[in-house]
């Protein structure tokens, strides 16, 4: 994988590295890792009993201007290391590092 992200279209393909219980709700930026470009979000809820995963969820779904119905775990629900897709998105966070789609 080269980018964090990739446009399908008009939707977007997320790929990110979670740090649950972290102080405040907030994008990072970019991180290299084993598994390739990854964009670092820490939230504040624990990983457990898929709390992460729905706050997760509510969170992006509010930065990138989506309802929560258009935002989902394609990839990697039990780990650290999502892929999320996110369905025509309204905004896109500067935080982010993505491109308007072309």
């Amino acid at each position: 994988m080269k980018n964090h992200y990739q446009w399908q279209g008009e939707d977007l393909l997320l790929h990110c590295q979670l740090q649950p219980r972290s102080s405040q709700n907030k994008i990072v930026g970019t991180a290299v890792s084993t598994y390739g470009d990854r964009l670092k979000i820490c939230i504040t809820a624990p990983p457990v009993d898929s709390k992460a995963n729905k706050h997760l969820i509510a969170i992006v779904a509010k930065w990138f201007g989506s309802p929560k119905t258009k935002v989902s775990i394609i990839r990697g629900e039990a780990r650290r290391q999502k892929t999320l897709l996110i369905e025509q998105p309204t905004l896109l966070p500067a935080e982010a590092n993505i491109p308007q789609a072309h």
